[in-house]
């Protein structure tokens, strides 16, 4: 939203210099909710999405991980579900998965991501 808020900007100062007498008026109901927490952007979605799923074996949770499947479990439940609701959190209880998927190609030394879900599976 930034830059097409920009590049109308730079469109009308140049119309504004063909027609020096035009009126400019931003007219807003604040119904964008660009940047804020809304249900709009909760139910409707901002921008593009992609949905990604990944399986996790057990033995990677546990050795580049360092943790159990029954502990993410439990981390699940009491930050995302009781935290969240604790929290009053709006559009649902859950993680940031990008901030996750980051997390885990950090840890298994990956340079790049694209993001989303991210279902753990012991095998």
């Amino acid at each position: 939203m930034n830059m097409v808020s920009k590049g109308t900007e730079a469109a009308l100062k140049r119309l504004q210099e063909i027609f020096p007498d035009m009126d400019i008026l931003s007219l807003s109901g604040n119904y964008c909710t660009d940047k804020k927490s809304a249900a709009l952007n909760w139910i409707e979605g901002r921008g593009k999405s992609v949905i990604a799923e990944a399986i996790v074996p057990g033995r990677v949770v546990k050795d580049v991980l360092k943790t159990s499947i029954p502990d993410l479990v439990e981390l699940h439940i009491a930050k995302n579900l009781v935290g969240s609701a604790m929290a009053g959190s709006i559009g649902g209880f859950n993680a940031h998965s990008a901030n996750i998927v980051t997390a885990i190609f950090i840890a298994t030394g990956q340079a790049s991501f694209f993001s989303s879900y991210l279902i753990l599976a012991m095998r």
